[in-house]
C-alpha cells in the first residue's frame, strides 16, 4: 500500500519532518455537511458526474472523495461512481468525468521513479475524442506519484503537470493560500460565480505539485515567488541534492477549453476533500478553518464544466 497520501499532506501542513515515516490514519469527515442555499439543479435532476474508481484512485466516491460527491448531489448533480477502464459507451452517459488521484496498476513501486501511467493509450484517446465533442474532464493530479500517473493524459489537453512537490521554499510546508487581493487567484468566471453570494476571494491547497499550460489555458491559482518544486526520485525522500526549481508563475489551478469541450485541472486534490487525520483530529480541506470558501469554490468549478459560467 503506498504511503504517499495516506498521511503525507497532514505531516508538511504541520510542520512535521520526513527523515522516516509516520504512522497516521486519515479519512473522510462524514459529519461534513457544508449548506447549499440556492442549488443549481432540483435534487437528481441535474447533469451526471462520473468519479473515476477504475485506475487505483487514492480519492473515491465512498471514500476520501465522499464529501465531494455529497456537496455535487446537494447542488443537483447526479453522481456515480466509474468503476470500469474508460470506454466511449460509458463515457457518453455524463456530462463531468471526475478522474483524481489515479495510480498505475501492476506491480512496480509508483513512489519510485519512473512513474507509469495510470492510464492505457486507448483510455487517454477515448477521454481526449469524448471531450472534443463536448464532455468536460475534471483532472485532480496531487504531488508525485500522482502527478507521473496522469501526465500522459494532461499533456492531451496542452497540460504540463510536475511530477514532484511544490513547497514553501522558506518553511517546506505545502499549505499553499491563493487570493484574489494578492493575483494569485484569478479574476474568472469560476471565481465570480453566478451570483455575489458565490464569489470567492481565497482557496487553499494543501501540498501538491504544480504544472504549466503548453499552448491555451486561463490561470486560477498561481504560485508565487517564494514557492519551489522539488523532484525527489523516491516520493518524500528529500535531501540537500534532492534538485529544486522555482515553481514562481507555474499553476495548482486552471481551465482549458477543448474542441467542443471543458477541462478543469488542479494540483491538488485534498482542498476538494474534507479528511481528518490522527492522531490530533486534523481537519484539511472543504473542513478546514482556514478553507471557509473550498466547498463554493467546488461548486463553481463544477457550474464552469457544466456550462453554468
Amino acid at each position: 500500500m503506498t504511503r504517499t497520501a495516506s498521511f503525507s499532506t497532514f505531516m508538511i501542513i504541520f510542520g512535521v519532518l520526513f527523515s522516516s515515516p509516520s504512522i497516521a490514519q486519515q479519512y473522510s469527515d462524514t459529519l461534513f455537511t457544508p449548506n447549499v442555499s440556492s442549488p443549481a439543479f432540483r435534487h437528481g435532476t441535474g447533469p451526471a458526474v462520473l468519479i473515476d474508481e477504475a485506475h487505483n484512485n487514492f480519492h473515491t466516491m465512498e471514500g476520501r472523495y465522499l464529501p465531494f460527491a455529497r456537496l455535487l448531489q446537494k447542488d443537483g448533480y447526479v453522481v456515480a461512481p466509474q468503476r470500469t477502464r474508460f470506454v466511449r459507451t460509458d463515457l457518453e452517459r455524463a456530462q463531468i468525468l471526475v478522474i483524481a488521484n489515479a495510480l498505475p496498476g501492476g506491480t512496480q513501486d509508483a513512489e519510485i521513479l519512473p512513474t507509469a501511467s495510470a492510464f492505457d493509450s486507448a483510455e487517454i484517446a477515448t477521454v481526449r475524442e469524448w471531450v472534443n465533442d463536448g464532455g468536460s474532464l475534471w483532472l485532480i493530479a496531487d504531488h508525485m506519484p500522482f502527478a507521473g500517473a496522469a501526465e500522459s493524459l494532461a499533456v492531451q489537453f496542452g497540460i504540463l503537470l510536475s511530477n514532484g512537490f511544490a513547497l514553501d521554499a522558506g518553511t517546506e510546508e505545502g499549505l499553499m493560500h491563493f487570493t484574489r487581493s494578492d493575483g494569485s487567484l484569478a479574476d474568472h468566471p469560476v471565481t465570480r460565480g453566478r451570483n455575489p453570494s458565490e464569489h470567492i476571494d481565497s482557496v487553499v491547497a494543501f501540498t501538491g505539485q504544480a504544472f504549466r499550460f503548453d499552448g491555451p489555458g486561463e490561470a486560477l491559482m498561481t504560485l508565487g515567488r517564494n514557492v519551489d518544486l522539488l523532484l525527489p526520485q523516491v516520493a518524500w525522500q528529500f535531501s540537500p541534492l534532492t534538485p529544486r526549481i522555482s515553481a514562481s508563475g507555474m499553476l495548482q489551478g486552471g481551465v482549458v477549453r477543448f474542441g467542443k469541450g471543458r477541462v478543469a485541472v488542479f494540483g491538488e486534490a485534498a482542498m476538494f476533500s474534507a479528511q481528518i487525520a490522527e492522531p490530533g483530529h486534523r481537519r484539511a480541506g472543504m473542513n478546514s478553518r482556514l478553507a471557509p470558501q473550498n466547498a463554493q469554490f467546488l461548486l463553481n468549478v463544477a457550474h464552469w464544466l457544466s456550462g453554468l459560467l
